[in-house]
C-alpha cells in the first residue's frame, strides 16, 4: 500500500516545511504544485507569462492545468511508494480528482495544519525566498550558520550563496486576497476530506519540531498503527 499524505492548511502555516521534512524521513517524494508552477514562471514560456500574472495576483491556477500536472508528476516511478502533496488539492474538484488517480493505492491521508489569520499574515510578509532556487527563510529568523541547511539546491546557491528576495505575491494586500481566495474556495476540500478516518488535524503555532511530532502522530494514527520513539 502506498503512502499518499495531504498538507491541508492556508497559506503561512508551515504546510511546505513540513511535507519536506515528512518525506524526506519516509523516503518519498513532495509534489509541489507551488514548485511546479515556478518553474514553468522561471521558464519565461507563453505557459509561464500566464501563470505568473495570475499568482500575482493572489489568484489560484485552474483546476484542468492543476490536475494534469500532478497527475502526470505521480505517474513517475518514485512516486510509487508513496508521495506527499503540498498545494494540492485546493478545491472539491482536485479532491475529486486525487481519489481517482489514487483509487488502486490505499486511503488518503489529510492533515491540515490550522493557524489563525494574522499570525499568517505575519508570516508570509516576513518571508524571504532564495531567488535561484525557491527555498523559503524567516526573514527574522534568518542566520548565517543556517544557509547551508536552508538553500543548497543548486551549484549557484552553494558557491555563491543565496540571494534572498521578498516574493511578489507576499505584500500585504495580496496575502490577505490568498487567505481570502483560501477561506472561498479552498476550505471545501477540508468539509471533502473531513468525515473520514483517515483525517486529522494539528496546531500549527506550536514550534516545527513540535508541528513535526504532531505529524508523525497524525498520519501513524490515520494508518491505525503505533509510533515507535
Amino acid at each position: 500500500m502506498a503512502l499518499t499524505l495531504v498538507m491541508l492548511g492556508p497559506p503561512g502555516a508551515g504546510k511546505g516545511t513540513q511535507a519536506e521534512r515528512f518525506a524526506r524521513e519516509h523516503g518519498i517524494p513532495t509534489v509541489s504544485t507551488g514548485d511546479i508552477l515556478r518553474e514553468a514562471v522561471h521558464s519565461g514560456s507563453e505557459l509561464g507569462r500566464a501563470v505568473k500574472a495570475v499568482m500575482e495576483r493572489g489568484e489560484l491556477v485552474g483546476d484542468d492545468l492543476i490536475i494534469g500536472i500532478v497527475r502526470e508528476r505521480l505517474s513517475q516511478p518514485d512516486a510509487i511508494a508513496g508521495f506527499v502533496l503540498d498545494g494540492f488539492p485546493r478545491t472539491a474538484t482536485q479532491a475529486g480528482a486525487l481519489d481517482e488517480i489514487t483509487a488502486a493505492r490505499g486511503p488518503v491521508i489529510c492533515v491540515e495544519i490550522q493557524v489563525p489569520d494574522e499570525e499568517l499574515v505575519r508570516r508570509l510578509r516576513a518571508r524571504r525566498v532564495c531567488e535561484d532556487c525557491g527555498a523559503n527563510a524567516d526573514a527574522f529568523e534568518r542566520q548565517a550558520d543556517s544557509l547551508p541547511e536552508l538553500c543548497q539546491n543548486t551549484d549557484r546557491c552553494r558557491s555563491i550563496g543565496p540571494k534572498w528576495v521578498a516574493r511578489s505575491d507576499d505584500s500585504e494586500a495580496i496575502v490577505r486576497e490568498r487567505l481570502k481566495i483560501y477561506r472561498r474556495d479552498t476550505r471545501p476540500v477540508i468539509d471533502f476530506y473531513s468525515a473520514r478516518p483517515t483525517f486529522r488535524r494539528i496546531d500549527g503555532m506550536q514550534t516545527p519540531e513540535q508541528v513535526r511530532e504532531a505529524l508523525g502522530s497524525a498520519v501513524a494514527s490515520a494508518l491505525g498503527v503505533r509510533r515507535q520513539g
